[in-house]
């Protein structure tokens, strides 16, 4: 129920076949861009607060420009950029010719071998053109040149600022998209330097000593001294002015990216159906990129995979699967079905095994394969009983006896839906609450009212705060018994610092409710212990630091903090009885088994500087709220 800023998305096309033959195949020389388009809007849900695309031309003539960029802020950006590319390439010219293959691979913008889209979510609170992929990295040099985007958030900016500044260079900006440009800027630069020499050496001279570097730039040289740098999660993808190009997963496995592979082209996204629907291909012919690989493709169009990295522990983001990606990927799809099927025995105990009395529904849309799988585990359960029942009757059963047993269906209704998206230029409490109220139309006679209870399925439940000011309050007017909300996803109790926009302690409802038991309970000590704890941890190296956090949690059951979570976010006014009912870590490791980055529920960090970050993230909260006031 509350919109979560997450990880961007990015698309990689690198083409294997002249312009000519997409215009002869497939109609257009521009078929590339349009499945560019196609691939970035299929991702939309991964950023709307900004897009990208860039264009590298191979084959340009020296005095020519090569590389084209356009980006755009917005929630319209995506056909912004293209209608900007599109002006670019048209620019007043007679539309027959720019039809011509070969006039546009020598004349026309956006007529190139490679092509790049980003779209943007920012995590970091900074925003503004400049902080849009891809970022471009200039140089008279081809091979020195350098296109970046990604989706990454690194934790350990702090240590990487320092060692570019202590090499005597000078960061424009200190966000990690800055430092990954300027330090892969520099990597790429020595290795162009090698190379130089290895040319000196063999007595190359001038042009034959470019031609020399460009056909022999080694990529890996260039991600291996880079990449046991980063601690984040990260996908980055990359160009050079010399047509090298690259994508690199993190060694934990934390984000995603799928490639696909013909004789026509290579490409690349962060999520599998985006491709699989734009090129109208088979799941079983993408492939994942592993952890710590790095997809290359040299300046000729060989592709090549590489073990960049050593894997880590496999701890690919499991908010991957229950909320941020599309729900139509084949595997995912299954996935939260099973999320939902595995909450019947909880749910059966909050309505106290009333399905007669009891309405299934869900909020938001992103929730809805969940509520699947929730109400076929209710008819799967429902049908059990009625062939109990059934038998129960004897060999001689009436007709209205059957039918009376036959015919109880699970009641799953549409009982709430998004109306409006609220502008935030009312800032007085009041009227903003007043408002959020009519964020959600809710479906009248849906449920009978004093009768019914309410089942309400959602992906996760972070802050709490639209359902206490607004989702609650709404459903209520429907004047449900009992209104049940139910987690598709454990309690989140940690912070994220891998591309979510959650990263102080307050946010969380769970944390929230479990200090509010600490202070209850007479156990406030342990609030202080944890501040000294989390202290003592950043006086040690990090990779043998510890999330001193879970203390605060330890005193307590999943259920007891259930219980106080729905008792904070129940509105004064709620008439209805009110429960939560939680997803287990049991529940979400079944549903989800090779995806076990759970550091949000668990505070098991795959990285070192993750788990640096949530002792200091205590510390702040602490000193905030118990020592500067």
């Amino acid at each position: 129920m509350e919109e979560l800023k997450h990880e961007c998305g990015i698309v990689l096309m690198r083409l294997l076949k002249p312009l000519s033959w997409y215009q002869q195949k497939y109609g257009s020389w521009m078929y590339p861009m349009r499945k560019l388009y196609l691939m970035m809007e299929k991702q939309k849900n991964r950023g709307q607060e900004g897009a990208g695309i860039a264009c590298l031309k191979m084959n340009a003539q020296p005095g020519e420009e090569y590389i084209f960029r356009e980006r755009a802020l917005g929630k319209d950006a995506i056909p912004e950029v293209f209608s900007k590319a599109n002006r670019c390439v048209f620019n007043n010219r007679d539309n027959s010719t720019c039809q011509d293959p070969n006039f546009a691979e020598r004349w026309l913008p956006y007529a190139g071998e490679i092509y790049m889209g980003h779209l943007r979510y920012s995590t970091t609170g900074k925003s503004g053109m400049e902080y849009l992929h891809p970022f471009m990295r200039r140089n008279n040099w081809r091979a020195k040149n350098l296109l970046l985007c990604g989706n990454f958030s690194m934790t350990n900016n702090d240590e990487v600022f320092n060692m570019l500044t202590e090499k005597g260079q000078h960061p424009r900006r200190a966000a990690d998209t800055f430092f990954l440009l300027e330090y892969m800027g520099h990597r790429l630069d020595r290795e162009v330097e090698r190379v130089y020499q290895e040319a000196v050496e063999r007595g190359l001279e001038n042009r034959d000593i470019t031609e020399y570097i460009e056909a022999n730039v080694d990529m890996r040289n260039v991600l291996r001294t880079c990449c046991p740098v980063w601690d984040g999660g990260y996908v980055i993808e990359g160009v050079t002015g010399s047509g090298e190009s690259f994508v690199i997963r993190d060694p934990w496995g934390i984000r995603t990216a799928f490639w696909y592979a013909d004789d026509e082209m290579v490409v690349v996204t962060s999520e599998r159906p985006a491709m699989q629907n734009a090129l109208t291909i088979e799941v079983d012919d993408i492939h994942e990129l592993q952890p710590g690989q790095a997809l290359l493709v040299n300046s000729r169009g060989v592709v090549s995979l590489e073990q960049i990295m050593e894997q880590k522990a496999l701890l690919p983001c499991c908010f991957e699967r229950v909320y941020f990606s599309r729900g139509n990927d084949k595997d995912i799809y299954r996935e939260r079905k099973k999320l939902g099927e595995l909450l019947l025995e909880p749910v059966l105990k909050a309505i106290d095994n009333d399905l007669v009395h009891t309405v299934f529904s869900f909020i938001p849309n992103t929730a809805e394969v969940a509520s699947f799988g929730m109400v076929q585990a209710f008819e799967n359960y429902l049908g059990r009983k009625k062939i109990d029942k059934i038998l129960a009757l004897g060999p001689n059963p009436s007709q209205a006896d059957l039918e009376k047993i036959i015919l109880q269906r699970i009641r799953n209704e549409k009982v709430a839906l998004k109306d409006i998206k609220l502008r935030t230029f009312i800032t007085e409490g009041n009227s903003r609450n007043d408002l959020a109220g009519h964020v959600y139309d809710i479906t009248y006679g849906s449920i009978v009212p004093h009768e019914d209870n309410l089942v309400i399925i959602d992906d996760s439940i972070v802050r709490g705060t639209t359902l206490r000011e607004s989702i609650l309050r709404i459903l209520d007017r429907l004047h449900p018994k009992k209104i049940v909300i139910v987690s598709s996803s454990p309690q989140v109790r940690y912070p994220d610092y891998y591309g979510i926009d959650m990263e102080s302690m307050d946010q969380f409802i769970a944390f929230i409710a479990a200090m509010d038991l600490l202070r209850e309970r007479g156990l406030w000590n342990i609030v202080t212990d944890t501040y000294l704890a989390c202290k003592r941890q950043l006086t040690l190296p990090k990779e043998q630091m510890v999330n001193a956090v879970k203390s605060i949690y330890e005193p307590f059951t999943a259920d007891e903090l259930s219980v106080k979570i729905a008792e904070l976010l129940r509105p004064a006014d709620l008439k209805a009885d009110f429960e939560i009912v939680y997803q287990t870590m049991e529940g979400l490791h079944t549903a989800c088994p090779n995806h076990l980055g759970d550091w949000y529920f668990s505070g098991n960090y795959p990285t070192p500087g993750g788990t640096r970050r949530v002792n200091m993230a205590y510390i702040d909260y602490y000193e905030k709220n118990y020592i500067h006031n």
